[in-house]
């Protein structure tokens, strides 16, 4: 069973949702799950099935080539905003609601002078494959050393292309126009 409202995996015989708290119905609320479900596998365009109904996200996709070059013409200035956009979006496709904020994650890189930007590339690996695996689609088990490696050698901005298009692949599974 899972959630209505969330989609959080739910216990057997659970009246209530553990992550949402909204109240789980009887019979025709499993109906409806089984029913939602279904419509999941149909609207996956990567052919897998999705994992289990996953509620939309709340952003688009992004041009990535855009976002490079405003990055270079503003001196950086849009590389930030576009990082931190990033970071926020990840956190919403995991369903990473604990998850550290963009501008929090900004923060620590700069004053850690770098050093907490490469744990965050890491963990965007975790994160993106967290929100690909939900959706029923292909993931990379490797993304998570991928980014940290292109982030060391000082190419943090490939990483971070890499990282849009996987999030581009997620807007796109839930309807949002390509940018």
């Amino acid at each position: 069973m899972f959630c209505q409202k969330c989609g959080a995996q739910l216990e057997e015989g659970a009246r209530f949702c553990t992550n949402c708290g909204s109240s789980v119905g009887g019979a025709q609320n499993d109906y409806q799950q089984q029913n939602n479900y279904q419509q999941n596998q149909y609207q996956n365009p990567y052919g897998g099935p999705g994992a289990y109904p996953v509620k939309p996200v709340g952003f688009g996709q992004r041009n990535i080539a855009v976002a490079i070059i405003l990055s270079i013409v503003t001196c950086g200035i849009y590389g930030i905003v576009w990082y931190i956009k990033m970071v926020n979006e990840l956190n919403e496709a995991a369903d990473n609601q604990n998850g550290t904020s963009g501008g929090m994650v900004f923060l620590l890189t700069l004053v850690t002078f770098g050093i907490y930007g490469y744990y965050w590339c890491y963990k965007a690996g975790q994160y993106v494959n967290a929100a690909e695996s939900r959706r029923g689609l292909p993931t990379d088990t490797n993304a998570s050393v991928i980014y940290l490696v292109l982030s060391i050698f000082g190419l943090g901005i490939v990483a971070y292309a890499l990282i849009q298009n996987e999030l581009n692949k997620i807007a796109e599974y839930h309807g949002a126009p390509k940018a």
